[in-house]
């Protein structure tokens, strides 16, 4: 196993300079990677290190959400608030209802089918999406009107409640024991308590690292490990009560941002350093998930339906920044950012048919539905990635013109 995460650490260096030398995100290149060493390609990765793929892509997912939590201001946060709540609902909602009105004449499926199939496509890809916003917070792009910071946040909640909306229905269809109304209320429940679990945390951890003062290194590792168990608090918790731990881990580092924010990017630059090595897992983890053949078998018709879906959704997003101080261009980067799947499709795109297998129930419909959920992450993610990339490093720039210039005034007059 070690030395096929070697070969792809090496070569998955070496593609994500190749790709950002033409002026492509490396993810891009790594996901292709992936997909190519992959078990559905040449079948190069071991299989040892595709069966605890899920763990390192679980750790890497928490260092970028510790990363982002770490870069959320509080300031900016109660600017884009209110924004943040509608952007994490409403998109996702009109992408998924109209995947559910066009799945019966594209697919064939039926309307609790297509429903499903909605929700598995509705959630918004974390692992393309954060990584490219923290990347603009760090160079102050869009920093004036909070513009990566509510994405940041609008996509994490997005996860959350597309999940939560995918198990009442899939619970629904098959006749599995599930409180609809129980589930709906979770959501809120779910988020509430994992934004205080993670602030309480964080007030305890940095009184700890207040009072022994460990290396940054230490504080990174314990907070590794705290978000690790928190994340199986999460699925020891499921049965009673529901606790959205990722989001926790992004309340631990954002409150030790309010705290002390030298302590905050002194973590942050540590995690900075773990992210190239996770980076790479994660992405060619992503992509050695994705089977070609599976995905080319939705066919025309599943593409139709991803495009529509998108288009829905673009016309939710721009909807809900109406009344913002967005102007258009920045309102289409917004909507941009909001196409990319990879990761909820990747991990949940199989447990419908894994659901009504189990369930004894006729299959056909789960193979549609992992089929047009993978031909979604080969689609969008590569393509979304991209011009997320281009577009915020255009529009955010122009955006914050002006703001640069006055900084490098302010610089220069305290130079003389």
């Amino acid at each position: 196993m070690i030395v096929s995460l070697a070969e792809l650490l090496i070569l998955g260096l070496i593609v994500d300079w190749a790709f950002r030398k033409l002026t492509v995100p490396g993810l891009v290149g790594m996901l292709f990677l992936g997909v190519l060493f992959g078990p559905h390609a040449l079948g190069l990765v071991n299989p040892e290190l595709l069966a605890a793929s899920g763990d390192f892509r679980l750790i890497a997912l928490i260092v970028i959400l510790l990363r982002a939590g770490l870069e959320l201001s509080k300031d900016t946060l109660n600017r884009v608030g209110g924004r943040v709540l509608v952007l994490a609902v409403i998109p996702a909602v009109v992408e998924g209802v109209a995947i559910m009105a066009l799945g019966p004449s594209l697919l064939g499926l039926s309307l609790m089918e297509s429903a499903i199939l909605g929700s598995v496509l509705a959630a918004v890809s974390p692992a393309v999406v954060v990584p490219l916003m923290i990347r603009f917070m760090e160079q102050g792009k869009g920093a004036e009107k909070g513009i990566p910071t509510m994405v940041l946040a609008a996509s994490s909640l997005d996860d959350v409640f597309v999940i939560v909306v995918y198990s009442v229905l899939i619970g629904i269809y098959t006749g599995a024991s599930v409180g609809i109304a129980w589930q709906l209320v979770g959501i809120p429940i779910s988020i509430l308590l994992g934004i205080v679990v993670g602030l309480v945390i964080g007030v305890g951890l940095f009184k700890v690292f207040q009072k022994f003062n460990p290396r940054a290194t230490k504080r990174v590792l314990v907070m590794l490990g705290l978000s690790v168990l928190l994340v199986r608090a999460e699925h020891i918790m499921q049965a009673w009560i529901p606790f959205a731990a990722l989001l926790a881990v992004m309340a631990m580092g954002f409150i030790i941002l309010e705290k002390d924010d030298h302590m905050a990017h002194e973590i942050s630059a540590k995690l900075g350093k773990i992210w190239v090595f996770a980076e790479i897992v994660l992405f060619t983890m992503v992509g050695a998930q994705v089977d070609i053949e599976v995905a080319m078998e939705a066919g025309f018709a599943g593409a139709l339906i991803i495009g529509l879906g998108l288009v829905a959704r673009s016309i939710g997003t721009y909807g809900c920044l109406l009344g913002s101080e967005l102007n258009v261009a920045e309102r289409i980067f917004v909507v941009i950012t909001y196409l990319p799947k990879a990761t909820v499709q990747a991990a949940i795109g199989g447990a419908p048919l894994a659901a009504m297998a189990l369930a004894g129930m006729e299959t056909g419909a789960g193979e549609i539905i992992l089929a047009v959920a993978v031909l979604s992450i080969v689609l969008t993610a590569p393509l979304g990635a991209w011009a997320i990339s281009v577009t915020g490093d255009r529009v955010l720039q122009v955006a914050l013109a002006g703001i640069h210039d006055a900084r490098d005034a302010v610089k220069e007059s305290e130079g003389g």
